[in-house]
């Protein structure tokens, strides 16, 4: 997508933009508040808007497929693998996904620029959703989960950060801005499982994944169209790396391909391992990557705190992240063996009910859209709301404990545990995102988004480990013991919730 301008913390930009009130920009961008807006908002978010819609729509849709794909018989059109181990696949392929947000980010502030990078990304997802349309068996699957992993980990740290963009540091219209575009994110969150899964139930599994291809296309074809209308300070490279060291990266992507490959060869890295060993990449990761952070002279002392006071929202995000995630593994497994989907002579889809999710962010994300716009300055700080999202996922998994033992689950009962969930992740999701631009250290802005992603990436590869140990007959263990840790997880992050904000320097 398209790289911004750092800001700085006193609220004007690096690159000299205006501030809010100024004479308004051509694009309706950052400083322009009293330009063409869109819901308020600068217009250029509308064209952001548009472009997620359609990647979510391709990126849902294939995902609450693939875990269907994997554990079905082969004589229903499936590849037969066990269902645990199948799930282990999905929570390391969607925790690579924003693994890979890293090597987006990298690529973004030192090589392309955000703009470049997005683009190149929306490529490689609609690559990926075409192989596993068109290749059969495991090396299809393979071949398109890699593909949309490296896609979607480019393309979900950049648009972001051209999001973030759109704002001067201390707009108060940054949250609002943010669950505007989380509301398009689930727009298509919300159409593509509708749509593929009923295409999976009635033709095929190949079909389905083609469907998903054909929306990254639109939404390619969109952003082709209006991409030139983005602000001039979106499309440079911050950081630029010297040509000098292009060999020494060279090497050391060619020597970590190397790594990644003999330990397949070798049976050190396998389908039943898989999610546990993303863990521990992901934990590397984020430690290396706050030690760079941490200790870079380019960034100076309000910075570094600012990093440091990420820390505490790292650990909790990741926790949230372990538990909704699950909506893709052992929400999908409940929803196939426990629910009743019977409507009279129709059986639901067993995917449509990754679109209750959507469906009430849709609803609700205006709600927080013009709760934190008029709340303003006394709108929670942004550790309190980290806080409170937390306890509402750990809830949402203790409202499965009334229906243990329940043969068959009404779907309606399901909803509620997701709307529960919904709650949490309007606190945590779209605020945690606003956070990491808010927080980033002027040389290093896609970075500190990935950052963020990173710890997303961390609860979604510990939701496909955890899925391992669901089972129907240990509902109330598993379900009461996760819902009642997060719960506490969520409890802390409220206690110190001052004296993070202290920490981040004037950022609420």
């Amino acid at each position: 997508m398209t790289q911004h301008t750092p800001r700085g913390t006193d609220g004007a930009t690096s690159a000299g933009a205006p501030l809010p009130g100024t004479a308004p920009t051509p694009d309706g961008g950052p400083g322009s508040p009293t330009g063409p807006t869109f819901f308020g908002q600068p217009r250029m978010l509308a064209n952001l808007f548009s472009v997620e819609t359609w990647e979510r729509f391709s990126f849902y849709g294939m995902q609450v497929v693939v875990l269907l794909y994997m554990y079905f018989a082969t004589t229903e059109g499936g590849l037969g693998i066990d269902q645990a181990t199948a799930a282990g696949i999905v929570g390391a392929y969607g925790g690579g996904v924003y693994l890979f947000a890293i090597l987006g980010g990298w690529v973004a502030d030192r090589l392309l620029g955000s703009e470049r990078t997005m683009f190149v990304s929306g490529i490689l997802i609609m690559a990926g959703h075409i192989a596993l349309a068109l290749l059969p068996g495991v090396p299809g699957l393979a071949a398109g989960l890699i593909l949309v992993a490296v896609g979607s980990g480019g393309l979900k740290a950049t648009i972001t950060n051209l999001v973030g963009s759109l704002y001067d540091q201390r707009d108060p219209r940054r949250d609002a801005g943010f669950s505007i575009f989380y509301m398009g994110v689930n727009i298509g969150g919300l159409v593509g499982p509708l749509l593929t899964d009923l295409v999976r139930q009635e033709i095929g599994f190949h079909l389905a994944f083609g469907l998903a291809a054909a929306g990254m296309a639109i939404g390619l074809t969109q952003y082709a169209l209006g991409r030139r209308k983005l602000p001039a300070e979106v499309h440079r490279v911050p950081n630029p790396l010297p040509r000098s060291e292009y060999g020494k990266w060279i090497g050391i992507a060619a020597a970590g391909l190397a790594v990644v490959v003999v330990a397949v060869l070798t049976g050190v890295l396998n389908a039943g391992n898989l999610a546990d060993v993303v863990v521990v990449v992901i934990l590397v990761a984020a430690v290396a990557l706050f030690a760079i952070l941490l200790t870079s002279s380019e960034v100076d002392d309000d910075e570094r705190s600012r990093v440091r006071a990420f820390i505490p929202m790292f650990i909790g995000s990741a926790a949230f992240f372990a538990l909704f995630q699950q909506q893709f593994t052992v929400v999908t497994i409940y929803s196939d063996n426990r629910l009743d989907r019977v409507l009279g002579d129709w059986t639901m889809p067993i995917g449509w009910v990754q679109s209750f999710n959507p469906f009430f962010i849709i609803l609700l994300a205006p709600v927080f859209a013009v709760l934190w716009t008029r709340l303003g300055a006394r709108q929670p700080v942004t550790a309190t709301k980290f806080g409170l999202g937390i306890v509402l996922m750990g809830s949402a998994f203790l409202i499965f404990l009334p229906m243990v033992g329940v043969a068959a689950v009404p779907v309606l009962w399901i909803a509620l545990i997701l709307l529960v969930a919904t709650l949490g992740e309007l606190m945590v999701s779209p605020v945690g995102l606003s956070l990491s631009t808010k927080l980033a250290p002027r040389r290093f802005p896609v970075l500190m988004v990935s950052l963020y992603y990173l710890s997303v990436a961390l609860g979604t590869a510990l939701s496909g480990s955890l899925a391992g140990f669901y089972s129907a007959e240990n509902e109330s263990a598993y379900f009461g013991t996760l819902g009642a840790v997060t719960i506490g997880i969520g409890v802390l992050l409220l206690l110190v919730a001052r004296p993070v904000t202290r920490a981040m320097r004037g950022v609420r």
